[in-house]
């Protein structure tokens, strides 16, 4: 039973529908007199009017017509109650309200439901068909209190329907975040994968084309020495890799010891200044910031190849700075100036910029070359 009640209260149309039938079913069982003539007659046509006329206003009706179709049901109901002998066909007039409750607009439901109640007290006052004379005159007058049911009804409906409207709005909307959140992910991965395998694999293609033409040339030594360093390449480009692999799984980075590592593998004359008290920020942090060191070593390597590299790490409250400088570079050749794809420092501003910092690239005042990175700290 109770599950039957909890269907009927989920569920407006079925529940509509058991109204309907049960109503119907206590009229046609109560209402009398009924018979072949006469009153009798007259109560059994107006019986079948009331029960058409309440399956109707089930149906999808225009308001219009609606409106029209409960006037008619209130007049009908108001002429089967002046007849009926029992007072069970009230139960009409109270429905006709009801129903103009929940399906009209409040102005017009009050204006039905008023209506219902002058008719049916109205039968009873003026002695209007004579088959109400034991019915109290206010059973008629109440049959439009059951509005106010209509209207908490339809309240209810159109609250239910409005939490779930914005539950599925907001389904959409985590949807939405979801997806756009797997393409800034997207977006990370690839950056990552340029700045550990575009730079090495540039670098590998060429020191092979060197080893090449030292080779037509007939210079063996040169070109084992460029073999050497393609090697060399590989090396830690193999290393930069298990690095991605791992910030990828969202493991956290040990930034000082990170960036100590990249230094020392890019460049014997280097050193790391720290200002402030060390701190490990979060993974993001941390990732843009071995990266947009990565990224600078890199290119220091590439167009500076013998100057001297500094990279500095200052803790601030809330933010950290990381800059990486070098010194101009020293006259001679620099095989590797040409290679990469120019996408390295576009990378290094997205990145930062998804974190809400900021990226300063040019010249010092020395004449070498100065990258600045300031991230918040969040």
């Amino acid at each position: 039973m109770d599950g039957v009640l909890r269907w009927l209260r989920q569920d407006t149309n079925l529940r509509q529908v058991f109204i309907a039938v049960a109503v119907l079913a206590a009229c046609w069982i109560a209402v009398h007199p009924r018979g072949t003539s006469g009153t009798g007659l007259a109560v059994v046509c107006l019986l079948v009017a009331c029960s058409l006329l309440l399956l109707v206003r089930m149906l999808p009706l225009p308001p219009w017509a609606l409106n029209a179709l409960l006037v008619v049901s209130a007049i009908v109901a108001a002429a089967l109650f002046a007849l009926d002998r029992s007072g069970a066909s009230a139960a009409f007039g109270f429905v006709v309200a009801g129903n103009a409750g929940f399906y009209l607009n409040t102005r017009d439901a009050l204006i039905i439901a008023g209506l219902t109640s002058i008719l049916c007290a109205g039968v009873i006052v003026f002695h209007v068909g004579g088959g109400h004379l034991s019915s109290p005159w206010y059973l008629g007058g109440l049959t439009g209190a059951t509005v106010l049911v209509g209207i908490a009804n339809r309240n209810r409906t159109d609250a239910l329907r409005s939490a779930r409207e914005a539950a599925v709005q907001a389904q959409l909307a985590a949807q939405s975040e979801a997806r756009a959140q797997a393409l800034a992910e997207r977006g990370r991965i690839a950056r990552d994968v340029h700045d550990v395998l575009a730079h090495s694999l540039a670098g590998v293609n060429m020191q092979l084309e060197v080893a090449d033409a030292q080779l037509e040339s007939g210079d063996l030594e040169a070109a084992r020495a460029a073999t050497r360093r393609a090697q060399s390449l590989v090396r830690e480009g193999l290393v930069e890799v298990q690095r991605t692999v791992q910030s990828l799984r969202e493991d956290a980075l040990p930034l000082l010891d990170t960036l100590r590592s990249l230094l020392g593998s890019s460049t014997r004359d280097g050193e790391i200044e720290v200002v402030g008290e060390p701190r490990e920020p979060s993974v993001r942090t941390a990732q843009a910031l071995v990266r947009c060191a990565q990224e600078a070593l890199t290119n220091a390597h590439k167009h500076a190849p013998d100057a001297a590299v500094a990279l500095r790490i200052g803790y601030r409250p809330g933010h950290i700075e990381l800059t990486v400088r070098n010194a101009a570079p020293a006259t001679g050749t620099r095989p590797l100036a040409g290679s990469g794809s120019g996408m390295g420092l576009v990378g290094m501003r997205e990145r930062v910029a998804l974190l809400g910092g900021s990226v300063r690239i040019g010249p010092d005042e020395a004449g070498g070359w100065r990258v600045h990175v300031e991230v918040p700290d969040g």
